[in-house]
């Protein structure tokens, strides 16, 4: 059986790492690169890191900082934002990501998944997928969660894989920075209907939280941020927890 991985998030805006709650409200918590530097010493799996304003601003990631980070770790590196081409890509992976994610790019052009499964293989590409439920469905929301796209979440993770997506990075924006836990039902409802890997994101909160995530929820992998930003839940003590559990993880 394949381990569990525990994700931390670094969400980047003006060269600082910020954590809101529903995607606003947002708050300083700390230097990026002191923080990718002590996760990768506490034992994450991989780090995830996004420019949440360059899509918003129209201009590039922040490649010198993705550099400064890149050089303090020696785990998978996800980087995005303001991705909307091929050679983003590649100035991103010679930065020293080891992937990238991308949202709003793909939604207005789907093609840009193919292209870059293409160019760089599809364990490179990271969809994300930002979504809120809106009556009797999910909705897939674009630019930092500002926009909606009227897009089923379902049929866009599934239309995402077909193109070339190596993992779809689910962010629940109702449960986001709630600390209440994860979308499980729709995660196991997508982890039911893909056959990519699903890291689960928005609404972490407890070491439990993990546990249903990995069980009920069925997702490969956890991303979290302000537990780990502020301290909340340490890394070795949760991966010490699941692994009690019976999940499987690295420790």
């Amino acid at each position: 059986m394949l381990t569990k991985r525990i994700i931390p998030c670094l969400d980047v805006k003006n060269g600082r790492t910020v954590k809101g709650i529903n995607f606003v409200n947002l708050r300083d918590a700390g230097d990026p690169v002191e923080l990718a530097s002590k996760y990768a010493a506490q034992g994450a799996d991989e780090l995830v890191f996004l420019d949440i304003s360059a899509t918003i601003e129209e201009r590039e990631t922040i490649y010198e900082l993705v550099r400064r980070v890149a050089e303090q770790i020696n785990i998978p590196f996800t980087v995005g934002g303001g991705i909307y081409d091929v050679e983003k890509v590649r100035k991103l992976l010679t930065q020293g990501a080891d992937k990238v994610s991308i949202n709003s790019a793909v939604v207005q052009r789907p093609a840009l998944a193919a292209e870059i499964a293409r160019e760089f293989g599809s364990q490179c590409l990271v969809v994300a997928i930002d979504a809120r439920k809106e009556g009797d469905r999910w909705s897939v929301y674009t630019h930092g969660g500002s926009r909606s796209t009227g897009i089923d979440l379902l049929d866009w993770a599934r239309q995402m894989e077909d193109l070339g997506a190596g993992e779809i990075l689910f962010t629940s924006m109702d449960h986001d920075g709630t600390h209440q836990g994860f979308a499980c039902d729709m995660l196991s409802h997508m982890s039911t209907l893909l056959s990519i890997p699903i890291i689960a994101s928005g609404g972490a909160g407890t070491k439990e939280h993990f546990k249903e995530v990995f069980t009920i929820g069925k997702a490969d992998a956890g991303l979290a941020a302000s537990i780990f930003h502020f301290d909340e839940i340490p890394i070795p003590e949760l991966k010490q927890y699941l692994h009690l559990a019976q999940i499987p993880i690295r420790l």
